[in-house]
C-alpha cells in the first residue's frame, strides 16, 4: 500500500497549533544560603532549579537524595495494561517496587530520584544472534549503573531494582562497586506457575518436542500460552534469576526473606519499603557497601548457593562482584571445596527430587530458613554486617522466633498442601532423602583448566551404585550451537551419542548460553542417554550430563578445539565425591591412554571449522578481548582495568619497535 507525504504528516487535531512560547515557572524560591552561593559547585546549585522544575516544592529540597536505579522495561497505561511490551516479565513490574520505594523515601523527608538501564531476556535471545550480547551486556550494564550513580553527586544513598540474569548481576556489581555509600539490593521477585500447564523452562523445548513427535501443535500452542502464569518476576524454577536473588540477600545486600517473593502481590510490595527504610538507617548509621560486601560476605554467598544449589552462571557472576567490592576473587579451588562442604538442603526446578517453583521456596522460608540450617553446621560467618545495619547473626535470630516465618509456612501448607520441610529440609533429612551437593567441576586433557556440571540434574539411572556417572563413546563435533540443534530436531542424536559443541566461548560468540541443547536434551526421551561438552555457558537450569565452560575454550587455544568427529572421549563424573574427568583417548580403533591422548593433542592443529561466528558484533568482540586479558571467564569475565592498561601498554611498546625495526636505517 503506497501513500504520500500528506498521509504521513497530515494534521488532523487543530489542538497542535495552540503553541505557548513562555511560562511563569514554578513559584517560591529555592532555600540558597550565602554560604552555598560562595561555596558549592555551581552543578549543585543547577540541580536545585532542575528539581524544582520537574515539580518538587522548593520547601522540600534539603532532602536527603536518594537514586533508585532499575531495569524497568515496557510502558503501561493508568490501568496496568500494556501501551508497550518489556522484554520479560522479570523488568515488567519492577516500577511498581521503584515507586513503593520512593514514596517510603519522600515521606521520611528525603528526595527519591530514579533511573533506569533496560536488559534483555535470556530465554527470548536462546538459539538466535542476539545470545552472543547476552553476557557481555552484564558489563556494560554495570558501568553505567555506576555512571549513573557518580553523575548524582549529591545523591546519599542508592537502591538497585532488578530481577534476572543479567540485569541483577549488573545491578550488584554496581552496587558492589559503591564502596563508600550506602547502598541495597531489591531483587524483583518471580512469576507464579500456572494452574494447569508447563513452567517456563520446560516450555522452551516444545520445539524439540514437537519436532521428534512428543508433543502435538495444539498442545505446544495451548502451553506456550499460559507458562507465564502472572505478568511480573523472574522464571519459576532455580535459573540464574533466582539465585541471583538468593545470592544477593545471601551476601547481605538484600533485606532478609526479600529473594523469590511473588512479583506483584502485598509481600513484594512491602519488601520495597522496607529496603527503603533500610537505606535511610544505613546513611544515617555511616554504614557503607564496604562494610557489608566483604570476603566473608562474599563466602557466605558461595555456601548459601551450594545449599540452594544454584545455577551454575553465577560461578561468572560471583567472582565479579567480588571484584567490584574489591575482596579476593574466589578460583575454583574455592568453589570446590564450598560445594564439598555444603550439603544441598533445597528441592525446588530445576533439581528437585521434587520439582517445585520457587515460590514454594520463598513460602517454606527462603534465604533465612536454609541459613539457619547452615549456621548449625557452623558453615556461616554469622558477624557479616547486613543491610538490616544488624549482623547476619541477629538477622536469623529474628528469622527463628518471627510471626513472619510461621505465617509463610502456614500459607505453603494451606494454598499447595506441602509442608515446609519437603521444600528445605534439614541436612539429615536431605542427606535422608539422597540430595547431594549441585556442582563438579571436571578436568582432563581436554579441559585442564577445569569446567562445570550441575551433577544433581543427571538422571539417577545412569549412575552406579556409588553415584558415579561413566560415558564413554565416539564424538560428534558441531561448531555453532545452530548446527547442534539441527542434529537434535534433525534426528542425527541418538542414545548413547556424546556431543561435543565448540567455539561458543567469549571469543567465539560472547559465550552464549545453550539453554536451547540441555533443555532439549532433558525433556527428549532419549535425553537423558547423551553427553554434551562445551566451552559455551549454560542456563542456570542446565540438566542432564552436559558439561560446560570447558577451559580453555576452543578459540584461545583450549584442546577441546581439537577435537573432531569420530575422537573417542571419556566422561566420569562422581556426583558423590563432586570429582570427574573428560579425556581425550585417541579413536574407537587406536585407544590411547590419558597422558598419551593429551600429547597427542598438543601436536594437533585447531579443529579448521572452528572459528568466530560471523556475525559476532564488535561490541562482543571487543568485550571477550578484554575479559579474557583480564583472566577470562573463571575469573568472572569481569575487566582488571590494571592488567588491561598494563597490555595495552605492552602492546604500545611491542608495535612501536616493530616499526622501528621495519624502517630503514637513516644516514
Amino acid at each position: 500500500m503506497s501513500y504520500s507525504v500528506e498521509d504521513l504528516m497530515g494534521e488532523s487535531n487543530s489542538d497542535i497549533f495552540s503553541i505557548r512560547t513562555k511560562s511563569l515557572g514554578p513559584q517560591g524560591k529555592l532555600p540558597l544560603t550565602d554560604h552555598m552561593l560562595r561555596n558549592e559547585p555551581s552543578g549543585n546549585l543547577f540541580g536545585m532549579t532542575q528539581n524544582v522544575g520537574m515539580g518538587w516544592k522548593p520547601s522540600k529540597l534539603n532532602g536527603k537524595q536518594v537514586l533508585l536505579l532499575s531495569t524497568q522495561g515496557g510502558m503501561k497505561d493508568t490501568n496496568g495494561d500494556p501501551v508497550a511490551l518489556g522484554y520479560h516479565t522479570g523488568h515488567w513490574e519492577v516500577d511498581l517496587l521503584m515507586k513503593e520505594a520512593a514514596r517510603e523515601i519522600s515521606e521520611a523527608g528525603g528526595i527519591p530520584f530514579a533511573g533506569y538501564v533496560s536488559d534483555p531476556c535470556d530465554g527470548r535471545s536462546q538459539g538466535t544472534t542476539g545470545m552472543f550480547d547476552s553476557l557481555p551486556y552484564r558489563n556494560d550494564a554495570a558501568i553505567v549503573f555506576r555512571r549513573l550513580v557518580r553523575s548524582l553527586p549529591t545523591r546519599k544513598a542508592a537502591i538497585g531494582i532488578a530481577t534476572c540474569d543479567k540485569g541483577l548481576p549488573a545491578m550488584m556489581i554496581a552496587m558492589a562497586s559503591m564502596h563508600d555509600l550506602p547502598t541495597i539490593v531489591i531483587p524483583g521477585g518471580v512469576t507464579l506457575p500456572p494452574v494447569y500447564g508447563e513452567d517456563a523452562a520446560k516450555i522452551q523445548t516444545i520445539g524439540a518436542r514437537y519436532s521428534n513427535n512428543e508433543l502435538s501443535l495444539q498442545e505446544a500452542a495451548e502451553l506456550g500460552c499460559r507458562a507465564c502464569a502472572t505478568p511480573g518476576g523472574g522464571c519459576q524454577f532455580l535459573g540464574t534469576a533466582a539465585t541471583a536473588q538468593v545470592v544477593s540477600e545471601a551476601l547481605g545486600l538484600s533485606v532478609p526473606h526479600s529473594a523469590l517473593a511473588p512479583s506483584g502481590q502485598e509481600v513484594w510490595k512491602e519488601m520495597a519499603r522496607q529496603s527503603a527504610r533500610a537505606v535511610i538507617h544505613l546513611e544515617e548509621q555511616g554504614i557503607t557497601t564496604k562494610d557489608i560486601v566483604t570476603n566473608a560476605a562474599i563466602r557466605n554467598a558461595m555456601v548459601v548457593h551450594a545449599a540452594f544449589g544454584g545455577s551454575t552462571n553465577l560461578l561468572l557472576h560471583i567472582p565479579a562482584i567480588a571484584h567490584a567490592a574489591g575482596c579476593d576473587i574466589p578460583a575454583v579451588e574455592d568453589w570446590i571445596e564450598v560445594n564439598k562442604a555444603t550439603p544441598r538442603l533445597v528441592s525446588v526446578l530445576p533439581n528437585g527430587p521434587v520439582h517445585h517453583p520457587t515460590i514454594r521456596a520463598f513460602l517454606a522460608g527462603g534465604v533465612p530458613e536454609v541459613m539457619l540450617h547452615l549456621r548449625s553446621l557452623g558453615l556461616l560467618d554469622e558477624s557479616v554486617m547486613t543491610v538490616t545495619g544488624k549482623t547476619l547473626r541477629e538477622n536469623l535470630d529474628w528469622w527463628e522466633t518471627s510471626e513472619r516465618r510461621k505465617k509463610m509456612k502456614e500459607i505453603l501448607e494451606l494454598e499447595d498442601h506441602v509442608p515446609a520441610e519437603e521444600v528445605i529440609m534439614s541436612p539429615s533429612e536431605a542427606k535422608k532423602r539422597g540430595l547431594h551437593s549441585t556442582l563438579t567441576f571436571p578436568t582432563g586433557n581436554i579441559a585442564p583448566e577445569g569446567s562445570i556440571i550441575k551433577s544433581t540434574s543427571i538422571d539417577p539411572e545412569k549412575l552406579d551404585e556409588n553415584g558415579v556417572f561413566y560415558h564413554k563413546s565416539i564424538a560428534k563435533v558441531f561448531t555453532s550451537e545452530r548446527e547442534a540443534i539441527s542434529a537434535i530436531r534433525n534426528g542425527e542424536i541418538h542414545a548413547g551419542d556424546i556431543m561435543v559443541v565448540i567455539g561458543c566461548g567469549p571469543l567465539g560468540t560472547g559465550m552464549e548460553e545453550t539453554y536451547q541443547l540441555t533443555s532439549a536434551l532433558k525433556h527428549l526421551s532419549y535425553g537423558k542417554h547423551v553427553t554434551l561438552l562445551t566451552d559455551a555457558r549454560f542456563s542456570g537450569v542446565s540438566t542432564g550430563a552436559c558439561i560446560g565452560h570447558v577451559g580453555p575454550e576452543g578459540l584461545a587455544g583450549g584442546p577441546i578445539g581439537k577435537l573432531r568427529t569420530g575422537d573417542l572421549i571419556e566422561v566420569s563424573i562422581d556426583t558423590q565425591a563432586l570429582e570427574g574427568h573428560l579425556h581425550f583417548l585417541g579413536t574407537f580403533d587406536n585407544e590411547v591412554t590419558p597422558e598419551e591422548g593429551s600429547i597427542i593433542l598438543s601436536q594437533r592443529l585447531r579443529n579448521t571449522e572452528v572459528k568466530p561466528s560471523p556475525q559476532l558484533p564488535d561490541d562482543t568482540r571487543l568485550w571477550a578481548a578484554l575479559q579474557s586479558v583480564s583472566g577470562g571467564t573463571w575469573r568472572g569475565s569481569i575487566y582488571d582495568v590494571d592488567r588491561i592498561i598494563e597490555v595495552l601498554k605492552a602492546g604500545e611498546e611491542a608495535l612501536k619497535r616493530s616499526q622501528q625495526e621495519r624502517q630503514p636505517n637513516s644516514l
